[in-house]
């Protein structure tokens, strides 16, 4: 992201007494699980997008994202006070992953001006969701190897296959859809990036059931879903590209170091007053392996800031390259086991039981420790990332690929 020029901004310090006000005058307090609710409603979705429009009407959305597309042009500083200062309030938090941080940057970086001017100012009105059409059912961490197909037929496309793990895809409106285009080539070099319509003929989507009882992941079906032209994202054949892209604003996402958010997400471990909370609540706050915990939980979040502003500066300076950004995803899926951990330690039975309104911080606990491992996959897995990390960054060698240059219709698969 290149920033503006910091002579012609508001000044940071202004910035955040004018949100401060603004914040206290037009929005409401957040609710007790604001930064824990993990099954959402209609409802709760209507509500996200009617809070991204006070957002935008009070003109604080989209903070980073350039004005001609409706944003401010601001810079992530900007962001960071902000999101600083709506802590407190009821925020569009469920728009943030995939719809603000992964999908609407990346129609920013590859999108034509045509796709920026409709979707982005959309999205920051509060008026359209997207979703990742990127994991299919038997590929594994292996993305280059999908298997969805488009074809084109004259001027339109035609796409046939199967996509998983599509979290809020049943509230979407279009999807970011990366498919096989050219079967002759490397797998990396025969892809294209799509910008599919949820709705559109011949797409179904079935919800998934989680462990928690949880049913925001999706699986999707393509029967012959045709695309026009313009449906394109990027270049033909060149998805790989634009997938990197994504992967990059993932990865900054999942490890809170987006400065396209609206709202700070907190339950990715860089919160602690749940564990405090909890303390209180079961009579351990004064108890010092308890506070060691809690001392330990506060040092790493300051840890976790700290990563996220030295590598976002390292990479906005070109002294890292993007892959850079997979240390913070690694950091914060480590932090986040570790307070999940916690939590479950110091709620002890009330982890399981606590789970009516009067006991709401321990039993949060519990159903925060279910989904304790999504953290190793949310952005790419965490096998994924330290792969990122040691080849990308520290140049190690690649492992071996008996793929590697061999025409994708060459490939072996099903076995």
């Amino acid at each position: 992201m290149t920033e503006p020029s910091t002579a012609e901004l508001e000044p940071v310090d202004e910035f955040r007494l004018r949100a401060r006000r603004w914040l206290s005058d037009n929005l409401e307090p957040a609710p007790p699980n604001q930064h824990g609710e993990t099954s959402k409603s209609e409802e709760s979705w209507q509500r996200a997008k009617q809070l991204q429009r006070i957002l935008y009407d009070g003109g604080f959305a989209g903070i980073c994202f350039p004005k001609e597309y409706g944003g401010l042009g601001l810079t992530p500083e900007h962001q960071r006070v902000f999101s600083e200062e709506s802590r407190a309030y009821e925020m569009p938090l469920a728009l943030n992953i995939p719809t603000l941080t992964v999908c609407a940057p990346t129609i920013l970086d590859k999108g034509t001006e045509e796709q920026k001017r409709t979707h982005l100012s959309a999205v920051l009105r509060g008026e359209e969701l997207l979703v990742q059409f990127l994991s299919e059912p038997r590929g594994g961490s292996d993305l280059a190897g999908l298997t969805t197909r488009a074809e084109r037929r004259g001027d339109s496309w035609v796409l046939n296959g199967a996509k998983i793990w599509s979290s809020g895809a049943y509230a979407a409106d279009y999807g970011l859809c990366l498919a096989r285009t050219d079967w002759s080539v490397p797998k990396h070099a025969g892809l294209t990036m799509f910008l599919v319509p949820v709705r559109a003929p011949g797409v179904t989507i079935q919800r998934i059931t989680q462990v928690d009882g949880s049913r925001e992941f999706c699986q999707e079906f393509f029967d012959d879903v045709v695309l026009p032209a313009e449906a394109v994202l990027g270049e033909v054949d060149g998805g790989w590209e634009t997938t990197n892209r994504q992967l990059f604003h993932e990865r900054s996402a999942v490890g809170g170091a987006s400065p396209y958010s609206s709202g700070i997400q907190t339950h990715s471990g860089r919160d602690i007053s749940g564990l405090i909370e909890s303390a209180r609540r079961t009579g351990q706050l004064d108890d010092p392996r308890v506070r060691e915990d809690l001392g330990e939980a506060r040092a790493l979040n300051m840890v976790h800031d700290q990563l996220i502003g030295h590598i976002t500066r390292g990479i906005a300076a070109g002294e890292f390259v993007p892959a850079a950004g997979s240390m913070v995803r690694l950091f914060s899926a480590r932090n986040s086991w570790l307070q999940a951990d916690m939590a479950v330690r110091i709620a002890g039975a009330a982890a399981a039981t606590g789970c009516d309104a009067d006991d709401a911080a321990t039993g949060q606990a519990g159903q925060d420790y279910l989904m304790r491992q999504a953290w190793s996959l949310a952005g790419g897995s965490t096998e994924m990332a330290l792969n990122q990390i040691s080849e990308r960054v520290l140049g190690m060698p690649r492992e071996a690929a008996a793929d590697r240059g061999l025409p994708f219709d060459q490939v072996e698969r099903g076995r």
